[in-house]
């Protein structure tokens, strides 16, 4: 009998989940897009029943389409989008609020008065994170000052914090817990402790008593309810997505990095076995826990990558599906001078700034649809070229090549921009599902589906080498002008 995993890759607009088999190799997968709410500007919720309503749909089709048994499968691992904030009855499992997506904005004013009251670096120093809203913090003390009893039940122990992977862990077995990965992105949990941190929860007036518990990333936290699928099947893995993209693109060496592009792009660096101190507002964030320890990670966010293909989709109206931007962009041999700048909820590393907003200069008379999607695909490469510049001078070695994986990835148009503005090789694995690739390594590894790191990181093959072609003056001229486009989206929405 085949023995597989499944991995729940609950994303910030779509749910999928994918059996592996030993070899690594895809063997189903099934996804299905989800709601996204904005209920006023900088402000992005989702309903959390919709995640879970989701990510077990796709997962019993998974099992069902490809006639796969339950006992078939020797572990679940969860990778989930990372920051977002759910609140939910402890007895019920009923959420009590919409949950508040890493991408929203609406607590950029308490991160400011933080910031002027000389928080800041207290709280780097001990989250590696800077103080904003991305992370989760802010996020949760403002939904216990804006639900109605909210902190009252809280503190009765009433009352579940979690992010997504709290969140499914909980629907799927019961078990209130998140990893030390998804713990390190709350901006409440101590990275050189490694536990939540009584300061940091007195500073934001977050009772502990809604706390998850903190477990490693691979190994056994509960099984699912039988109802679910059948039979339990153990969850054995979890971490954030991005840190879980890094392991399944066996970045388990220090210097060696990974982009992802995805709903945002996310540039990780594997920093050894301490924190890493950024000088260029990069994150120190913790990697993983398996049974060799822990790792950290140098890590730089873009909040709109791919997001903003689905902009150009959704919002403009100038492509049917994500995946006819690339012929579209190509249709023009550049974009015609005009540079678009995907601020539309603040810009992330290395400039944190809230306020910027969505932009587009350079436009002229001849400026056309092709021009503004190949301007929003060359936005992606920019962004993640700022990060890795940023890694660099952070660095103690260079960086010699970025594994890229996410969607966007297959946009051949895009690698070989991004490969030019880097200035480095740009690698495209065989299997570009590295995150749900990577929280099934995790959960495989506590089961002893896989025996150790070193197996899996001979699984890794390559599918396509991007090598740098442009000049190195036509390189420095393109980032200068970026530059001054972002310069232009900054500070936009401001408080005057």
């Amino acid at each position: 009998m085949k023995h597989y995993i499944l991995a729940l890759d609950q994303g910030t607009t779509s749910s999928r989940a994918i059996l592996f088999d030993h070899d690594g190799h895809v063997a189903h997968c099934v996804a299905q897009e989800f709601p996204q709410h904005f209920p006023q500007p900088g402000w992005v919720e989702h309903d959390a029943d919709d995640i879970w309503s989701s990510q077990l749909a796709v997962a019993q089709a998974v099992l069902r389409d490809a006639h796969v048994r339950p006992e078939q499968v020797r572990a679940i691992g969860i990778a989930n989008q990372r920051e977002t904030t759910v609140l939910w009855e402890r007895a019920t499992g009923r959420p009590v609020a919409p949950a508040i997506v890493w991408q929203d904005r609406r607590t950029a004013d308490h991160c400011d008065a933080l910031r002027a009251a000389g928080h800041a670096d207290f709280i780097r120093e001990r989250t590696g994170l800077e103080l904003d809203a991305y992370f989760s913090a802010t996020k949760l003390a403002w939904l216990l000052d804006h639900v109605p009893g909210a902190r009252e039940r809280a503190e009765r122990g009433e009352l579940c914090f979690g992010t997504v992977d709290s969140w499914l862990a909980y629907r799927l077995c019961g078990a209130h817990v998140t990893d030390v990965s998804n713990a390190s992105r709350t901006m409440l949990f101590n990275i050189h402790l490694m536990r939540w941190d009584a300061d940091l929860l007195a500073l934001f007036r977050i009772p502990d008593a809604l706390l998850p518990d903190v477990v490693s990333s691979s190994g056994e936290i509960g099984a699912t309810h039988a109802d679910l699928f059948g039979a339990p099947i153990p969850v054995a893995g979890i971490a954030g997505d991005q840190q879980a993209a890094t392991f399944g693109q066996a970045c388990h060496r220090a210097g060696m990095v990974k982009n992802t592009y995805g709903t945002g792009c996310f540039m990780l660096m594997h920093a050894g076995a301490q924190p890493a101190v950024s000088h260029q507002r990069l994150l120190s964030t913790v990697g993983w826990r398996v049974h060799t320890g822990e790792c950290y990670l140098l890590e730089g966010s873009v909040f709109m990558g791919g997001a903003t293909v689905q902009w150009l989709r959704d919002g403009l109206g100038i492509i049917k599906a994500s995946s006819d931007v690339e012929p579209l962009a190509a249709s023009v041999p550049d974009s015609g001078g005009v540079m678009l700048v995907p601020a539309f909820v603040g810009l992330g590393a290395p400039h944190w700034d809230p306020y910027a907003r969505g932009t587009i200069v350079g436009l002229t008379r001849g400026s056309t649809a092709a021009h503004i999607a190949r301007a929003a695909v060359e936005a992606i490469a920019y962004q993640s070229a700022e990060l890795l510049g940023a890694m660099q001078r952070d660095a103690a070695q260079p960086v010699v090549e970025v594994r890229a994986d996410g969607g966007a990835a297959r946009n051949d148009l895009l690698m070989q921009f991004q490969a030019d503005l880097l200035g480095v090789p740009v690698l495209r694995p065989r299997v570009t599902e590295t995150t749900a690739l990577g929280a099934a390594y995790l959960a495989g590894l506590a089961v002893r589906f896989w025996a150790s790191e070193e197996e899996i990181a001979a699984q890794w093959q390559c599918e396509r080498r991007f090598e740098p072609a442009m000049p190195e003056g036509r390189r420095a001229e393109l980032l200068a002008r970026w530059s001054r486009a972002v310069e232009r989206a900054k500070s936009w929405e401001a408080p005057l």
